[in-house]
């Protein structure tokens, strides 16, 4: 007989097998109905076999599904990064499957004529719309709208039987791009490195590292990739993948420009049913170019020929819930398994990218100056210890002097505070108490604009309380430190007359909102922008010519192995927004620690100096890049059980070589949700098989049902 084993999108550890009934024709990647007890549930071919038999009686596929088959080479990428990430294979295939989730999109209504009828009546309204509508079928509100007469003519017409309504599918809305319809002007540089890009794609997998400073023009040059890539292959589909909604809307906006039609969005922002018209549009090849956030990976492309990563060193690419991976990592696997290339663009790229660039993994094309008269920034400290601000102030006197000098020119200023809220702390001066959320570690940050304090780990939040739930004292809370919001208040106290915004996750909840904001501050209509990392990278405000840096330290503080490198990166981004126009910028940075290398690296350009060192460092504790990690984290309610679990776990490590495992311990933040938690962490040697070794180790302890357990391949967080 044949047997089909069925990946079923359920947190399960291997397909499940099912016997394929006579005269079904099933082939690797059908989507199938499969019983599993009392369900029927959706699942994927993983493969079809022939056996002579078998010891256990198999349920039988219940029938082939109309929806498309996956490609071969997207089943191949999914089974792949299940192993990379030591995954279950089908929760894998259900990432894949999410945009069928949603029922298609409902047919649409329209009216059209009725054969050649006449209405028994015909009025100048009734002839207007009659020769409006002339073969076509319209909406009736838009036939009414066209034809500059009332609803009522319509659907009088409609009640006459001269105009009939008839349901017709949704348009999909896909607009092939023109790869010559504005083609930018490129200066020999972005010539230079667009070539190379397009010459790559024609010859299977290859990764190139765009490195390029801030403002350096690396879209135009990877667009003109494109361009390219289109010309030669008009069937070719391109995903570009950015780590945040906010950025999506000024890249699909310079698309459109370029190429004269909008690419296919594909983010948390999607409507349901748009996600499944773009999911059935990719899978039909009826789809050039793709935009959007990590989990546009998973997309069954049939003919992907470029993958374009931008912003690559963003740690917003890493996924932290649910299922858990780098989305730049798996798209340099996709891109291998494709026969694609792959472009990782960036002006700060991660140690990771630049030390394979260095080997000569990945090819490296350079920009190293702004495109047309922009130059680089002027970057200076403020040292906070020779200028303090003010008793219960943020702003020194020298940023305060440097934002009137910038105001009276009429250009604007940028605020960097990468906090959000009002205060990241809230204390009792009777008792010294500070507020935590309910059953977390985590502080409750005061947001004024909502008098709410909020927990941003957990999302809980609750009105300001009129006294200390500790010991009872009245108007005894405090807030501590500044957020962007308090810095906002004195900001507006500065500068009674400046058109004050504030930029972060709280004001632009949604695409629609930080779409709008960016306008505002692109057009002129903000003279100081107070912003957290939304406003950091990507965006190109041609009138700011300051960006101040309220709190350079705060990224230096802890012990997390990318602390140097994560602040290096968004303190380049954030002063790159300054002066990326014909006017000269210039960024001013407060710190406490004016000699950390960091910031002297900032200060004086020296990003080799930077890289060398912290690369020097790494190699000494064998870290990434030149090592590997993995997290094992062990979450549950009861704080016995998971430390029996960690205890069971730490007893059966496997023997290995040039490998250690650290813990348990209780994890910075051990509670979370009323779940405890605690944390191991594996360091390998490079050429390690640290999977391999994962797998092993798990194998040995069984985790009860009450205590999750999350592998964490390269972890990024580690809290």
């Amino acid at each position: 007989m044949k047997v089909a084993s069925v990946l079923i999108p359920l947190p399960v550890p291997e397909a499940f097998d099912y016997e394929v009934p006579d005269g079904l024709g099933l082939a690797r990647g059908d989507q199938v109905a499969v019983p599993l007890g009392p369900r029927r549930l959706r699942g994927v071919v993983a493969e079809v076999r022939e056996t002579t038999g078998s010891n256990r009686r198999l349920k039988a596929v219940e029938g082939k599904l109309d929806d498309p088959a996956l490609p071969e080479r997207t089943l191949d990428f999914l089974e792949w990064a299940a192993r990379w990430t030591l995954s279950p294979p089908g929760e894998m295939a259900g990432v894949a499957l999410n945009g069928l989730r949603a029922p298609p999109p409902r047919p649409e209504r329209r009216v059209r004529r009725v054969g050649d009828r006449q209405p028994a009546r015909a009025t100048p309204a009734r002839t207007v719309v009659l020769e409006t509508l002339s073969e076509r079928a319209l909406p009736a509100a838009e036939l009414a709208r066209q034809a500059g007469v009332s609803s009522g003519v319509v659907k009088g017409l409609v009640d006459e039987g001269v105009l009939e309504i008839i349901e017709v599918a949704a348009e999909h809305g896909f607009d092939a791009p023109d790869p010559r319809h504005a083609p930018a002007t490129l200066n020999p540089d972005q010539a230079a490195a667009a070539e190379a890009m397009a010459a790559a794609v024609g010859g299977g997998f290859q990764p190139i590292l765009l490195d390029g400073v801030t403002g350096s023009g690396k879209t135009e040059a990877y667009l003109e990739a494109v361009a390219r890539l289109l010309s030669a292959e008009p069937e070719a589909q391109v995903l570009i993948l950015l780590p945040e909604i906010a950025l999506t809307q000024a890249l699909i906006e310079r698309i459109t420009t370029r190429f004269g039609a909008a690419p296919a969005e594909w983010h948390s922002g999607v409507s349901p049913p748009r996600r499944r018209q773009v999911w059935e549009a990719v899978v039909g090849g009826r789809v050039r170019i793709v935009v959007g956030a990590r989990s546009a990976l998973f997309l069954p492309f049939t003919h992907l020929r470029l993958i374009v990563v931008d912003e690559e060193h963003d740690s917003s690419f890493k996924q932290e819930d649910g299922l858990v991976y780098h989305g730049r990592d798996l798209a340099v696997a996709r891109a291998r398994i494709e026969g694609a290339a792959i472009v990782l663009a960036s002006a700060t790229p991660s140690l990771e990218t630049l030390w394979n660039a260095r080997q000569g993994r990945y090819r490296w094309l350079r920009l190293g100056a702004r495109h047309g008269t922009a130059v680089m920034p002027d970057i200076r400290l403020i040292d906070l210890r020779q200028t303090p601000p003010e008793r219960d102030h943020w702003l020194s006197p020298p940023l305060v002097e440097a934002m009137v000098e910038t105001l009276g020119r009429r250009e604007q200023v940028l605020l960097f505070l990468n906090r959000r809220g009002y205060a990241p702390v809230v204390l009792c001066r009777a008792c010294g108490h500070r507020l935590t959320a309910p059953d977390t570690d985590s502080w409750l940050v005061e947001h004024r604009y909502t008098g709410r304090l909020v927990c941003h780990l957990t999302g809980f939040s609750m009105p300001r309380p009129a006294r200390c739930p500790e010991c009872g004292a009245a108007d005894s809370l405090v807030p501590v430190g500044p957020g962007v919001e308090r810095v906002e208040e004195e900001a507006e106290s500065l500068f009674p007359d400046a058109r004050i915004a504030v930029f972060s996750s709280d004001t632009a909840p949604d695409a629609r909102s930080a779409r709008e904001l960016i306008r505002r501050m692109t057009d002129g209509e903000i003279d100081i922008l107070v912003a957290t990392q939304a406003a950091a990278k990507g965006h190109n405000f041609p009138h700011l010519t300051l960006v101040g840096v309220v709190d350079a330290d705060l990224g230096l503080r802890g012990g997390d192995l990318r602390a140097a490198e994560r602040t290096w990166q968004l303190l380049t981004q954030a002063t790159g927004r300054s002066g990326r126009h014909d006017k000269p910028g210039r960024a001013l940075l407060q710190t406490w620690t004016p000699d950390h290398p960091v910031l002297q690296a900032l200060q004086h350009g020296d990003r080799e100096g930077f890289v060398e060192t912290e690369l020097a460092e790494r190699e000494a504790a064998s870290l990434p890049p030149w090592g590997r990690l993995a997290a094992l984290i062990l979450t549950g309610e009861k704080a016995e059980a998971v430390e029996d679990t960690a205890a069971a776990l730490a007893a059966a490590i496997p023997n290995a070589e040039r490998l250690e495992v650290y813990g348990p311990a209780d994890a910075p933040l051990a509670l979370v949700r009323g779940r405890r938690r605690k944390r191991l962490l594996v360091r390998a040697d490079r050429d390690v098989d640290l999977q391999a070794f994962l797998r092993a180790w798990l194998a040995r302890v069984k985790i009860p049902g009450s205590v999750r357990l999350t592998v964490d391949v390269d972890p990024y967080s580690f809290l």
